[in-house]
C-alpha cells in the first residue's frame, strides 16, 4: 500500500503529486483492475495473446522506421 507523509514545509501539491508517482511506480491501479472482475481461463489467455501481438506489431513498427 501507497503512503506518502507530508513533510515539514511541504504543499500538498507536492505531497499528492509523490503519492500519485508512487501509486503508479507500485502498479495498485493496474492490480485493482485486474481484480475488480473475474475472467475465465480461455478469456485470460486471449487477452494476454492479443497484448503480446499488439507488443510485437509496436516492436515490429518502431524497428522498420
Amino acid at each position: 500500500m501507497a503512503e506518502v507523509r507530508l513533510q515539514e514545509g511541504e504543499s500538498l501539491e507536492n505531497a499528492l503529486r509523490r503519492f500519485k508517482r508512487k501509486v503508479q511506480q507500485e502498479d495498485i491501479i493496474k492490480e485493482v483492475k485486474r481484480h475488480s472482475f473475474y475472467l475465465k481461463p480461455g478469456e485470460k489467455m486471449r487477452v494476454k495473446q492479443a497484448l503480446a501481438r499488439k507488443r510485437n506489431r509496436k516492436k515490429a513498427r518502431r524497428e522498420s522506421e
